[in-house]
């Protein structure tokens, strides 16, 4: 009895696996992913039934990032559990992304859909699953691994009341004046009602656009152009949060340029600019509102089929979204807070209510944690762990879970709506980015492909303003952390980002045991230790970019870390 309350606190989901009792019924997993929806801006601020159902009746991981913050390649993660730079879908179209790069490198043939139905699960999913998935290459290979789908095709995916599904192997349908997240729920429902009789536990993906621009392609003289605008809310909500605005933080179109590179050089919002951010963000909160709505009546379903106490339910968004910080009409991409930190609820069997876990999860995190549910073992090519879900290894895992995220993202940027600056695209927006979260510490670290580097002390600059990378040797200004000068704390920065950039499966969750194989350092303040200086000021090469590539080539990554990069004792 002692082993088996053991195991039932290291994870949920070894209760039934232990038991194998007919009589432990295998949870249901409901996976419900918003398309780019802010934390920072307070969006689910505005979601009062997510806040009944998932906030209050789950926990609320509050650290959660995603590792690339542009639609394709984060879901590319999600799916596989990998970086981008090892999945290799680091764009949302052709050649380095969308649903026909996803098939080029193989995840349509490997992915979770298909690991839960080896499982015995049955797997369901309606709305958004890639970028480029469309009413042309849909069928040239259908999506893998659902036994029931209604996918949302391009270039339709965005067009709020003007939406086309594919229903399992049927033609795709186009629903004229009909608004997609209501379409998106009412599917679901019925997907549910499908699960239920079975006898076999089921997955459940729900992926509506909201909060995503609307996006629709104009060809004008034989060129397509994509035009963004607000998204749309449905009907019933148009007339919401009167008056409510982009929160007026301090890195709000701020006085001061802030950032490096081509953010620094951005001209302030003038007023035109700042009202048309405004009805922007106004809609974003007002097309979450059906969201919202879906969520409840998800719950509701599932109660009413006597189903939701035995049935995780996940709640994220692909990436997250800035309004006017730092200068920057609407858009993603950016590896500023906003665009990278992103909610995460999980209720279910096991998690606990209205608790808040002060841990740091990523993506990678994501596939691992629906496998551990399902009592499937890690697969050795993931680059997270399994998130945890009950109190007790919540507790366990405060203080000795990792502590940093990897950033990375390759070519241009895509700026949104009435006033996209350059035209449109921001050519070169390749970078590396670094986020330290501790409860002592919080730090980011970035390098962007012009070799121009940010610090933020995030403890103490939390917006992001006051750039603490010296720009020459003599610039350091006496800055010290952890009692350490300046440039040794940066050399830590620097050699983590280096192992990160192309790390694989455990090396990416413990980056510091390949810097140190004997084990003494699992974090940013044990490797701060004066004894480790010379290593880090000679012995690990520095990052630098040669030019800005527009995809992941590891030839093209500069200096990579390999296993003679190590300190040794003695």
């Amino acid at each position: 009895m002692h082993a088996l309350l053991a195991l039932m606190a290291a994870g949920p989901y070894l209760a039934w696996q232990v038991q194998s009792s007919s009589s432990v019924k295998r949870p249901n997993i409901v996976f419900i992913l918003s398309d780019d929806q802010d934390l920072e801006m307070g969006s689910v601020d505005y979601m009062p039934l997510l806040g009944k159902h998932l906030k209050a009746k789950g926990t609320s991981y509050e650290r959660h990032y995603c590792t690339t913050a542009l639609c394709c390649p984060a879901r590319a993660t999600i799916w596989t559990g990998k970086m981008a730079h090892n999945h290799n879908v680091t764009d949302v179209v052709v050649p380095f992304g969308g649903y026909p790069k996803v098939v080029q490198e193989g995840i349509n043939d490997d992915y979770l859909p298909l690991w839960l139905q080896e499982a015995g699960w049955d797997t369901y999913y309606v709305g958004k699953l890639w970028n480029s998935h469309n009413t042309d290459n849909y069928n040239t290979p259908r999506a893998r691994g659902f036994n029931g789908s209604d996918f949302l095709l391009e270039p339709y995916t965005y067009d709020y009341y003007n939406p086309t599904f594919v229903r399992n192997y049927d033609e795709p349908i186009h629903h004229e004046n009909e608004y997609s997240t209501d379409l998106v729920s009412e599917k679901a429902l019925g997907f549910i009602d499908s699960a239920a009789k079975s006898a076999r536990p089921f997955f459940l993906g729900v992926a509506p656009v909201a909060p995503h621009s609307k996006t629709v392609y104009v060809t004008v003289n034989g060129t397509t152009k994509t035009v963004t605008s607000a998204p749309l809310p449905a009907k019933r909500h148009e007339k919401l949060f009167e008056g409510v605005v982009v929160p007026r933080t301090p890195h709000f179109n701020p006085e001061t340029p802030s950032g490096v590179y081509w953010v620094r050089d951005l001209p302030r919002l003038n007023q035109t600019h700042v009202d048309a951010n405004d009805l922007y963000y106004r809609q974003r909160l007002q097309a979450l509102q059906a969201v919202d709505e879906m969520i409840e009546a998800i719950v509701q379903k599932l109660e009413e089929h006597d189903m939701l106490d035995n049935t995780y339910i996940i709640y994220t968004t692909d990436n997250g979204f800035h309004v006017g910080q730092h200068r920057l009409e609407p858009g993603k991409f950016c590896p500023f807070e906003e665009d990278v930190h992103i909610p995460l609820y999980i209720r279910g069997p096991g998690v606990p209510e209205n608790e808040r876990a002060p841990i740091v999860t990523t993506h990678t995190d994501l596939a691992p944690t629906i496998l551990s549910i399902v009592g499937l073992p890690m697969r050795g090519d993931m680059d997270g762990e399994a998130i945890p879900l009950t109190k007790h290894s919540i507790d366990a895992s405060i203080g000795n879970r990792y502590e940093h995220v990897q950033v990375e993202y390759w070519g241009y940027a895509v700026s949104e709506g009435d006033y996209a600056y350059e035209g449109y695209l921001i050519p070169n927006n390749t970078y590396k980015a670094l986020r330290i979260v501790s409860d002592g510490y919080s730090f980011y670290y970035s390098i962007w492909c012009n070799n121009e580097h940010e610090l933020y002390d995030m403890k103490h600059d939390p917006y992001q303003l006051k750039n603490l990378y010296p720009t020459s040797a003599t610039d350091e200004g006496g800055l010290n952390f952890f009692g350490r000068p300046l440039n040794q704390v940066l050399n830590r920065f620097d050699a983590l980002t280096m192992v990160l950039k192309t790390c694989k499966s455990e090396g990416c969750v413990k980056p510091w045991k390949l810097l140190h194989p004997a084990g003494d350092v699992a974090n940013l303040k044990d490797a701060i230790n004066a004894k480790f200086d010379g290593f880090y000021e000679n012995g690990v090469p520095k990052v630098k970019y040669d030019h800005c590539a527009q995809g992941f080539f590891l030839e093209l990554e500069g200096p990579i870390y390999n296993q003679s990069t190590a300190f040794i004792p003695g």
